[in-house]
């Protein structure tokens, strides 16, 4: 054994520098050139000149029943036509109390009483009891940044229920009030 091969790496040695090297510098080619994503926003072009921009989620109430959350913002052509949450309790377990309002609360001094509103591409008759829809433009612009909320959904024959909100499920309304459509 000389001085030099205690200096210089075995072959194999390089070879699995290289590959290594490799492959951080691809996976940080792909972080750079990836494009940023909303994580449950949908867009539909439902009709021509129609535009729904969506996100839905999946919460649980403090009875630990599941609600289907979802915001739309509709555009008929460049005219929005509202920004709506739809919560869908499962059927035959829940029958929203349509007269009461949603109460939402950031836990702090922020509440709002938003009432029972159909967008106008919905017909009454159409939404089982229990589904209800509020019309949450004013409240989702009213927000400075997301934050955690609590949704108390009046019921019918009993009292009403909570649904925490996450602030990442807030900041994708807030990203959905704040969409517009192309030209």
């Amino acid at each position: 054994m000389t001085p030099n091969d205690l200096i210089t790496p075995a072959p194999q040695w390089r070879w699995g520098r290289r590959l290594f090297l490799a492959l951080v510098l691809g996976v940080l080619l792909l972080l750079a050139t990836a494009a940023p994503a909303w994580a449950s926003i949908h867009t539909y072009h439902e009709q021509p000149g129609q535009t729904t921009y969506r996100s839905r989620q999946s919460l649980r109430d403090q009875r630990d029943l599941a609600w289907q959350a979802t915001v739309f913002k509709r555009y008929q052509g460049q005219t929005v036509q509202g920004l709506y949450l739809r919560l869908v309790g499962f059927p035959g377990q829940v029958a929203v109390d349509r007269q009461g309002n949603l109460q939402i609360d950031t836990g702090t001094t922020a509440h709002w009483a938003v009432p029972y509103a159909l967008d106008p591409q919905t017909p009454a008759s159409v939404l089982p009891d229990n589904v209800s829809q509020y019309e949450v433009s004013a409240v989702i612009n009213d927000m400075p940044r997301p934050i955690p909320l609590t949704l108390t959904v009046p019921l019918v024959g009993q009292s009403s229920t909570q649904i925490i909100v996450a602030p990442y499920v807030v900041e994708e309304w807030i990203t959905i009030a704040q969409t517009f459509p192309e030209p």
